[in-house]
């Protein structure tokens, strides 16, 4: 008995980890998306001077470079738990519920394990296309003395397989998202709130596909600008 409450309070403490660290990365990706925005802009000099601008600002600023180090923490630790109540789920899954499990949950809740494997795959190709170019890279200085991270973008999006590799794990990404918050919302207990629950859950469901949608649509727009 005294192994099965251990059991049942380690699966609460990591879904609680897991919630409030997906919960902090919501927030991030609202903000990221906010920034990368930017590259939209009608007039190409502009659109150079206001990204680039922006980017400088997000790596040199005390206050943001500290948020950055809380976002980093947020994404290890979201990953780290995960894994570890994946294993837990698993080791102590009745079989009758393995059998149930096909007809109660979505694809994307069978399936968090590889979207999340997928996403993370992306996110290394990403970060090291960008973040750490902007940190160590050897790009050049746009006409205002920032960093030309602009340019970079540019010819990342002007190649179709990583556009489509973008949009792919974009589309991954909301899967993840929809199942992520709906998970989330059981944990914090907002599903036994009738009608808050409820706003809660159409909420996530906007969430989970505008925020992606809106990511995808940056590298497209750039792509068909270069042809």
């Amino acid at each position: 008995m005294s192994t099965w409450k251990e059991t049942l309070q380690g699966t609460l403490t990591k879904k609680l980890v897991v919630a409030f660290s997906g919960s902090f990365l919501l927030v991030f990706l609202v903000g990221h998306l906010l920034g990368n925005l930017a590259l939209m802009g009608p007039l190409e000099d502009e659109v150079r001077w206001n990204f680039n601008a922006y980017a400088h600002f997000m790596t040199s600023n005390p206050f943001v470079k500290a948020l950055s180090y809380l976002t980093y923490a947020s994404f290890l630790v979201h990953i780290l738990y995960a894994i570890l109540l994946a294993c837990l789920n698993r080791r102590a899954r009745p079989i009758g519920y393995a059998k149930r499990r096909g007809k109660e949950e979505s694809w994307a809740s069978r399936n968090m394990g590889l979207l999340g494997t997928l996403i993370f795959i992306f996110l290394v190709i990403h970060l090291r296309s960008f973040w750490y170019e902007m940190h160590w890279g050897d790009i050049p200085l746009d006409a205002k003395g920032n960093k030309d991270l602009y340019e970079v973008v540019v010819k990342a999006c002007s190649e179709l397989w990583y556009v489509i590799l973008y949009v792919l794990s974009m589309v991954f990404l909301g899967y993840h998202l929809y199942h992520g918050i709906s998970s989330a919302s059981r944990t914090f207990g907002w599903d036994s709130q009738k009608w808050y629950g409820r706003a809660a859950q159409i909420k996530g469901r906007v969430y989970a596909i505008l925020i992606p949608f809106l990511f995808a649509l940056i590298p497209v727009v750039i792509f068909l600008r270069t042809l």
